[in-house]
């Protein structure tokens, strides 16, 4: 918690675009853009910054979180503290970019970077997911080749025929790496059953929110050689009881859960239940992926590529080499100020 609650805080709220370099292609989704907002928090000459992307299946987009973060404006200004913001806002984008800024501003003031507050271990680089989106299985073959460092592979699939042939041409193309899949709520029982043997063939190693939320039952019988990953299924810490039985994996994002604060509190209810933990991302610049570079401390599987995908990142920025991320502290939840400037 915050040592700060009583101290006024000065809010800036800023809404950026940064291009895709292509289309992102999901089940029923096309992204061009990353459409984020950025928290500036300053309190005693020193400053703190988050950024959401925000959860684009509830609507949670850019002038949703706009919207909530102005209507708690006085609050916050107010002096406010990570307990206290998560009573204010519900999950979401704006909570997120919130939180985060709290976290950030706390390490500067305390002198304590943020994994140390948080209660974890000296950060180490780790192995990422490289993500190749939906599209014709050549398109994606050699999408796959040109991550010539990755050492995971994360495919979006849709639930469509051509998920097998999609998953056979990148296997092809790439022999040497370990696959994930990613339905995003796209399969049903029946296609995911025609696909399995495929899946099996190819090594895939989990496979991540086949059916839409709600329809998580039509896992109860499926007796599966792959582990399954709940995403959109799982939303905040009070998901993940119910989703224990039927799930071998939680993946926590940031801009779901509202804050790295939250994140924590899945990632300790995930393994209170025995789940293996994932930390993903709804994209966004190396702002946004630095808390989430903490939280992949503790997990199995790391997804944490948005910035790959956009044709500039702001500066400092996260490393890729050798198929991992690794995220320097001037980064976010560093102990001394960093530069922010459009890459």
């Amino acid at each position: 918690m915050s040592q700060f609650r009583h101290a006024p805080l000065s809010l800036r709220l800023d809404v950026e675009k940064w291009p895709l370099k292509a289309p992102f292609h999901i089940t029923g989704h096309t992204m061009v853009d990353a459409d984020v907002i950025v928290v500036t928090l300053e309190q005693d000459g020193f400053t703190g910054r988050g950024e959401a992307c925000g959860v684009y299946y509830f609507d949670d987009d850019v002038a949703a979180m706009v919207e909530r973060i102005e209507a708690v404006r006085a609050v916050v200004e107010a002096g406010i503290d990570r307990e206290a913001l998560q009573g204010l806002l519900p999950a979401g984008g704006a909570r997120n970019a919130l939180d985060c800024a709290l976290w950030d501003l706390d390490a500067k003031r305390l002198g304590d970077p943020a994994w140390r507050l948080a209660g974890l271990d000296s950060p180490e680089a780790v192995i990422t997911a490289h993500t190749v989106g939906a599209n014709p299985p050549d398109e994606m073959a050699a999408g796959a080749r040109a991550y010539r460092e990755a050492k995971l592979i994360k495919l979006k699939l849709t639930g469509e025929p051509a998920d097998a042939d999609r998953v056979r041409a990148v296997r092809d193309a790439r022999p040497d790496v370990s696959l994930i899949v990613d339905a995003n709520q796209g399969f049903t029982r029946e296609s995911l059953l025609a696909l399995l043997p495929t899946l099996t063939r190819a090594r895939v190693s989990l496979i991540e929110q086949p059916f839409r939320v709600g329809d998580e039952k039509l896992l109860d019988g499926l007796d599966l050689p792959i582990p399954i990953g709940a995403d959109e299924s799982a939303q905040t810490a009070r998901d993940v009881g119910p989703l224990a039985s039927r799930f071998d994996v939680i993946n926590i994002k940031l801009d779901k859960s509202g804050g790295f604060t939250e994140a924590l509190a899945m990632a300790r209810e995930a393994q209170r239940y025995g789940l293996d933990l994932m930390v993903g991302n709804m994209t966004g610049t190396s702002l946004a992926m630095a808390p989430g570079f903490l939280v992949a401390q503790l997990c199995k599987i790391v997804d944490l590529d948005g910035p790959m995908f956009l044709q500039s990142d702001r500066q400092p920025a996260v490393i890729y080499r050798d198929g991992t991320i690794w995220c320097p502290e001037s980064v976010w939840g560093g102990t001394v100020a960093d530069v922010d400037y459009r890459g």
